[in-house]
């Protein structure tokens, strides 16, 4: 039996700014994960990229604020919403006012890489709801602009992302001090072992809904590994972007300094191609993932920290230029395609210093990924050290066909 929206008992105005973006069934996460944060209840979510989390924790919290209306106190937020990364900010920010619409409240979106002037008077007018990075909440907070005491909801998203960046330090300064009667919400693509203990500190009795099992990624996308040799991969790119299959590509890069070769030598070879990371201005940034949104560029490299804003629909591919040293970035990075029942493709090129990180990735999701060797640049991989998982053995399946006809 298919579940609606109404079966929630979500607040009229809420179904109806659901209902004005023209969804009519929710998903598995928000099947899972919307009763019991309407009951109040801690929630440990393991969910990836695109299949609606956000409105899983946004419409039962606008529903309970709702309930419980009072004004807002300038400086004291009754929901805290803290993320990686100021795109994906800046996302939720925009998911909350949609779906709130038709609602009576404030809220403010604060990260850093701009001025904290604007934000520090929206904050002093009051909000009811505040969307932040850690860098700037923790700035604000010891500044006095933000106080926690009369926090009744934390959510915190894409916690492992948080800490593959370095972010436990804030994170743990910021659980300190929220107030021990509160409702917390703990959000992630992947549960490794590592963010336990986080989730252990910010959670009472929890329940926990996992959409899909640890590091399974989606099954509609078609991944492939191509071994290349370092010298060859932006040959390789160029060749295998001339693809008519090849529509909107998101490349990944292990640095932001490679990110910038790679984007301009595609730009020389005649591929409107921009590169997207962390020492671009908020407003560049924006304006990259607007053209690339819009189609006006058909080709965006990023890295994995400014990937984690990267919410658009209808990516062809995702190519791993450089495979990532943590396998769990993996899982995030092809998320990106196959959103949606569409299908996609994630090609990783492999050089001989990567195939470690090719087996890690691949004891991951528990699958061999299919060797595609019918491209110019095919280097045969070396044998593994003993020690690795598949040790001495090199995948023995190859695509059969061209390889711009099977991009």
């Amino acid at each position: 039996m298919s579940v609606s929206f109404e079966q929630f008992q979500l607040l009229p105005s809420l179904l109806r700014a659901v209902a004005e973006e023209a969804y009519t069934t929710p998903t598995p996460v928000q099947v899972e994960a919307i009763p019991p944060i309407l009951a109040g209840r801690d929630l440990l979510g393991c969910a990836q990229t695109g299949t609606g989390k956000t409105a899983a924790f946004a419409l039962p919290i606008l529903h309970r604020l709702d309930q419980s209306r009072r004004p807002a106190v300038p400086g004291a937020p009754r929901i805290l919403v803290v993320c990686p990364t100021r795109e994906l900010a800046a996302q939720i920010g925009d998911s909350f006012q949609t779906y709130g619409r038709h609602l009576k409240f404030r809220q403010s979106v604060v990260f850093g890489g701009v001025g904290q002037n604007p934000q520090v008077r929206a904050l002093d007018r009051g909000v009811h709801l505040l969307i932040a990075t850690p860098g700037r909440l923790l700035d604000l907070m010891n500044q006095r602009h933000v106080r926690l005491n009369g926090l009744d909801t934390f959510v915190l998203d894409e916690a492992d992302r948080m800490l593959d960046l370095g972010f436990l330090p804030d994170l743990k300064r910021i659980i300190a001090c929220l107030p021990p009667a509160r409702q917390s919400l703990f959000f992630s693509a992947t549960l490794p072992d590592r963010i336990g203990e986080l989730a252990r500190q910010l959670l009472r009795n929890p329940v926990r809904v996992t959409v899909a099992p640890p590091a399974t990624t989606v099954e509609l996308i078609d991944q492939r590994v191509l071994f290349v040799e370092q010298t060859d991969k932006r040959a390789l790119l160029s060749e295998l972007l001339q693809a008519p299959a090849a529509g909107r590509v998101l490349v990944f890069t292990r640095t932001k300094r490679r990110a910038d070769h790679v984007a301009k030598q595609l730009s020389l070879n005649g591929i409107r191609a921009d590169a997207i990371h962390g020492d671009k201005s908020q407003t560049t940034r924006q304006r990259l993932l607007h053209s690339f949104r819009t189609g006006k560029m058909r080709v965006l490299v990023a890295t994995d920290l400014a990937s984690r804003g990267i919410d658009v629909d209808g990516i062809t591919h995702v190519i791993n230029y450089d495979l990532p040293h943590e396998p769990e970035s993996y899982v995030h990075r092809i998320g990106r395609t196959g959103r949606a029942g569409a299908t996609g493709t994630a090609l990783s090129f492999c050089d001989a210093g990567e195939r470690g990180c090719l087996q890690a990735i691949e004891r991951l999701i528990r699958r061999r990924l299919h060797v595609q060797a019918d491209h110019p640049y095919h280097s045969p991989p070396t044998p593994a050290p003993a020690r690795r998982a598949y040790a001495g053995r090199t995948p023995a399946r190859t695509d059969g066909g061209r390889y711009r006809r099977a991009l």
